[in-house]
């Protein structure tokens, strides 16, 4: 067994020990919505008790197996390690789908070499993200491929552009809201139809699994992404941003060519990684 593969195996197990602390969250409030501890980029940003908790818990048992690597987080930021490899977390990946009791939010598990804060410098090689709500869970190490459950992935043939089932997601700030706005009127009228997710994570996925044949979105960073793009890239999908950029903030799309390309192209003419306000807490 690859050491990347035994890392996958990390990776599920605590996000599924993660997801059952949201659970047990879930029945101890008895119905009521989960407590905002603080907001980030807006007021709609938010930051519940549980997304730290899960944080918390899963920086725990990384420093209990793996003591030496590095470990980003998206509530408490890049902790150095000596490894070379990193561990990228996103405690609750959809927290307003949370927040709101909608079951589309993941717990994102992925280790990565290189830089994971500089775009295009790192690389995920083990990855799990585990959908609490409804068990599903995802898991893909480099090299080894990527699996639902115990079912292994692999890209059904893409439609053409007109056909495609396209998922994307909108920022918290206005300013990024009335660009992404601008740039979906351009989209929508190519495209077989849009879904809005509310989880970059389960976006890649579903492109993984075939529930949506393609994805875009602009403000997406490294912790929302790290794991599932292994789980999609290992299933024979790929990523990119605009204009040969890597995957960024500015922008990520996925999918497979040809529609891979139909879709940059698009949204190169929509110059849809140049509207203000670049970067998304």
């Amino acid at each position: 067994m690859s050491d990347f593969k035994g890392a996958m195996f990390l990776a599920e197990q605590i996000a599924r020990e993660a997801g059952e602390l949201i659970l047990r969250g879930e029945r101890d409030r008895f119905g009521e919505r989960p407590e905002v501890e603080s907001t980030k980029s807006s007021p709609t940003d938010v930051v519940t008790a549980m997304d730290r908790a899960v944080e918390d818990l899963l920086r725990r048992r990384l420093a209990e197996a793996r003591p030496g690597d590095g470990v980003l987080g998206e509530e408490a930021g890049l902790e150095a390690g000596t490894t070379g490899l990193t561990w990228v977390l996103d405690p609750i990946d959809g927290t307003v789908n949370y927040l709101y009791r909608i079951p589309s939010y993941a717990v994102s598990v992925g280790l990565v070499t290189g830089d994971p804060t500089v775009p295009g410098d790192w690389q995920p090689v083990a990855a799990c993200v585990h959908q609490p709500a409804t068990g599903d869970t995802w898991t893909a190490a480099s090299g080894e491929g990527s699996w639902l459950g115990d079912r292994a992935l692999r890209l059904s043939p893409v439609p053409e552009l007109s056909q495609a089932l396209v998922g994307t997601g909108f920022g918290y700030r206005q300013q990024r809201r009335t660009g992404q706005a601008r740039v979906l009127t351009g989209v929508l009228p190519k495209v077989r139809d849009i879904r809005r997710i509310g989880s970059a994570a389960l976006d890649l996925c579903g492109v993984a699994t075939g529930t949506l044949d393609a994805y875009y979105e602009r403000g997406v960073n490294a912790w929302d992404i790290a794991a599932a793009s292994l789980v999609l890239t290992e299933a024979g999908g790929a990523l990119c941003g605009l204009r040969g950029a890597p995957p960024s903030p500015e922008m990520v799309v996925a999918s497979a060519d040809p529609l891979l390309s139909s879709l940059v192209e698009l949204l190169t003419e929509l110059d849809a990684d140049t509207d203000p306000a670049l970067t998304e807490g």
